[in-house]
């Protein structure tokens, strides 16, 4: 008997910002699995099923434990903020069933079910920085060396890419973001727009705009559940809220 899995991305946090599948999968879920603080986000969604919390840095446990549940016949989400398929835990439960030799046409069901990430609930909450080209970028340099993170910050900088910094601190990693900075200002000015929005659309919710000059080495807005945006050479500020000009002004009378 085999059942079914889904890889649920659950939004920044508020049930308003949850897809309606998202919400359908998991109320057809018998078995929820997820990081803590994941699941924690809809706890008032799993009364009724078994529930199995993990801890960070416990990727390929949730990934293995989820594969099994499921092919033991549960209907198993597993639950993620954001977008599964962006930094989350899609990626990594392919793995492991493309090295067992699964076929997605006739072996274990999975259905990946997207939802909002942080470049896009971020940048809803600061205005339209996301009007141009864009890259996005982790600061996490626990599974991809700091050399190739480094790289790829200066190739972003140098193409003049809006830049979205997700993960850009931690208890224990506290230069990358600094090190980011000092490469971006190479290539932009100084008075550079950059937002910082840290726990978006949930009740911790901080939001701080400041320059690519001053922005804070340490601070408590910087975290796990942070995002950076740092603008690129269009990027201007009007009244707290970041704007990227998409080109129209160039071609069509706004005013």
């Amino acid at each position: 008997m085999t059942g079914k899995l889904y890889i649920v991305g659950v939004g920044p946090g508020h049930h308003d910002h949850m897809t309606f599948r998202a919400k359908e999968a998991i109320a057809e879920s018998d078995t929820i699995v997820g990081y803590t603080t994941y699941v924690n986000l809809v706890e008032d969604l799993i009364a009724d099923k078994d529930v199995y919390r993990y801890a960070m840095t416990q990727e390929v446990e949730r990934a293995h434990q989820c594969i099994d549940l499921a092919k033991s016949g549960s209907i198993v989400s597993l639950v993620s903020s954001g977008d599964p398929g962006i930094y989350g835990m899609a990626g990594l439960i392919y793995e492991v069933l493309a090295k067992s030799g699964w076929n997605p046409d006739t072996d274990l069901p999975v259905e990946i079910i997207p939802g909002v990430s942080a470049l896009n609930s971020c940048s809803a909450i600061i205005g339209s920085p996301l009007m141009a080209d864009f890259a996005v970028l982790s600061m996490s340099d626990l599974l991809v060396p700091w050399e190739i993170i480094t790289k790829r910050v200066e190739s972003a900088a140098a193409g003049d890419f809006v830049i979205v910094i997700y993960n850009p601190a931690s208890k224990k990693r506290i230069h990358q973001l600094q090190d980011s900075r000092d490469i971006i200002l190479k290539y932009r000015k100084p008075e550079t727009p950059v937002a910082i929005i840290k726990g978006a659309y949930r009740d911790s919710q901080t939001v701080i705009l400041t320059t690519l000059n001053d922005l804070p080495k340490n601070s408590e807005h910087l975290g796990m559940i942070s995002t950076v945006i740092i603008g690129n050479s269009s990027t201007y500020t009007y009244k707290d809220l970041m704007i990227n000009p998409r080109g129209y002004k160039s071609k069509y009378n706004i005013s």
